[in-house]
């Protein structure tokens, strides 16, 4: 189901008399489960034209590197190859986005596109919308619940969020049937990256390259995979096994997420469809958790720096950013897993080496950097650098409130003590007494 909700129209223009219809795929690269390529077909339809879908590649994306982008491509490559086959015609330029979409709307009657929650991909739209004289409809598919569905404001904490989405959960969870194209692939002369061959795109492309592949491999067939043997193997244990990081319950999905290879709605339907113990659980993080985080960035323009914590947890750091700190570390110190901890270089060589940390790791890591840090200022910097360098699903509106949540965002004034004033504190014996963490150590070390 297409609900209008999901549906905007980010200027004021009428459809034109054109070849086709433009769809400019960016934030969702999926076939399935795709709202906004639902529309374009629809629309495309409507007016008896065939459908263009445009990927703009730039290769200087802030903070991408090879791991995200050959994670990136392998995921094109097969929804290429899925759009061809349904009569859908897929160009990639390496351009700016925005001009691209300009240059190819010249000869379209309407343009399609996704919605994003970043400043720099909200912005491209802008610009877009007023540079063509064609439609330019944003359609939302990244979320279940439309964000301003959801909630009107930045939401305080989970506490407050949970019941304004909840609300409106079954309204939205509902499948989405993907029409066919009626018309054939409009047929002209343009230039298009190979997108099937990647080692070959990644070579034209400038970019940083000092990042090796994690060990995911991107797009749809593997996302789905790893879908399956979540729900077979691992989600009845989730509520109780998730924040284990010595156990592998985790759906090891969010890189997927982030680059829209996989839709939030499959996942939920699929796990609904279990009748498990564990939906619940999963749906809290699937769901609630990670729309939290979009309503985060998508309200708060200050969401990549510390200026967006909560005032209590900016007063109390500030009461405290003179304490004295047993330990402060350098980028570089950190960056190599060179601190005294066993169990934060863990989880930093998990990053490095996989794309992935675990999340419950990821809050311990985060603290620690506040704590081992000169300044909050600093801790906050080095977290979001190294989190968007080597996370696969960094750069992400939940890579930006996972950082901000161990600074004290989304969360509540605890007990006062040095340095954290009274933001959350993790320490070692905690890790200790709740998991079998040197099974966690000697897991990574192996990898």
């Amino acid at each position: 189901m297409l609900h209008e909700e999901r549906i905007s129209q980010l200027n004021d223009l009428r459809p034109a008399d054109g070849d086709y219809v433009l769809y400019w795929m960016q934030a969702y690269q999926r076939f399935e489960f795709n709202h906004a390529l639902e529309y374009a077909i629809r629309r495309a339809n409507k007016l008896g034209v065939g459908l263009l879908v445009y990927f703009g590649l730039t290769d200087d994306f802030p903070d991408a590197n090879t791991r995200h982008y050959r994670f990136m491509l392998e995921g094109l490559s097969e929804t290429a190859s899925r759009l061809e086959k349904h009569g859908i015609r897929f160009v990639a330029q390496k351009c700016s986005p925005p001009d691209g979409v300009v240059e190819l709307s010249q000869q379209a009657s309407l343009v399609v596109t996704d919605a994003d929650y970043l400043q720099l991909p909200r912005a491209w739209r802008s610009d877009v919308s007023s540079r063509i004289d064609t439609p330019l409809y944003q359609v939302e598919s990244n979320v279940v619940v439309p964000v301003e569905v959801a909630s009107q404001k930045e939401e305080y904490a989970a506490y407050t969020f949970r019941p304004r989405i909840s609300e409106h959960l079954n309204q939205y969870l509902v499948p989405l049937e993907m029409s066919r194209a009626k018309e054939p692939a409009p047929r002209f002369e343009t230039d298009s990256l190979p997108i099937h061959d990647v080692s070959q795109v990644l070579d034209e492309l400038a970019f940083n390259q000092n990042v090796p592949p994690g060990c995911f491999r991107g797009g749809i067939e593997e996302a789905e995979k790893l879908l399956r043997i979540f729900l077979r193997k691992k989600i009845d244990l989730f509520p109780d096994l998730r924040n284990d990081p010595s156990k592998d319950y985790l759906s090891n999905l969010s890189p997927y997420l982030h680059f829209g290879q996989i839709s939030p709605l499959q996942i939920a339907l699929e796990a609904r469809t279990t009748e498990s113990p564990g939906v619940d659980a999963f749906i809290e993080e699937l769901v609630i958790r990670r729309e939290l985080s979009i309503n985060f960035v998508y309200y708060n323009a200050h969401y990549d720096k510390l200026r967006a914590l909560p005032n209590w947890a900016l007063t109390t750091l500030d009461e405290h950013r003179s304490d004295n700190r047993e330990y402060v570390y350098t980028l570089k110190e950190f960056e190599k897993a060179e601190t005294h901890d066993i169990y934060w270089n863990a989880a930093q060589l998990e990053m490095m080496k996989t794309g992935k940390m675990h999340g419950y790791m990821r809050m311990y890591w985060g603290k620690k950097l506040l704590e081992w840090s000169g300044t909050p200022e600093d801790a906050y910097s080095i977290a979001l650098h190294l989190n968007n360098k080597y996370e696969l699903d960094g750069r992400d509106p939940n890579g930006y409130t996972g950082v901000a949540w161990c600074f004290g965002k989304h969360d509540r004034a605890w007990q006062e003590r040095p340095i954290f004033g009274k933001v959350r504190y993790m320490n070692a014996r905690g890790l200790e007494r709740k998991f079998n963490i040197k099974d966690y150590v000697e897991k990574v070390d192996s990898l």
